[in-house]
């Protein structure tokens, strides 16, 4: 399955990215200095949430990209029911 991203969605989508590693690094550099726990896992907590927007704008992405090609008549009704399924297993795996 391929994604199409347009430039401002590729550019959100690598901002998030880009926060999370950010976030990440601040994480790895708060355990080895021995800080608070409670501060490493909100760090920790923010970046996650970070990945799995940048992981829904993908998929959301992917599910407008299914629909347009499905109201252009670009897929088969057998093809769209695979995206689909496709689609909600990676929807899922970041429930």
């Amino acid at each position: 399955m391929e994604l199409d991203l347009a430039a401002a969605e590729l550019k959100s989508v690598l901002n998030r990215l880009r926060r999370a590693q950010g976030q990440l690094a601040g994480v790895i550099r708060m355990i080895e200095e021995g800080r608070d726990c409670e501060e490493v896992v909100t760090q920790l907590a923010a970046a996650s949430r970070a990945l799995d927007r940048a992981g829904f704008a993908i998929i959301a992405t992917g599910l407008q990209q299914c629909l347009t090609e499905a109201e252009d008549g670009g897929r088969s009704a057998e093809d769209r029911d695979e995206m689909r399924a496709r689609l909600e297993k990676l929807f899922l795996s970041l429930a």
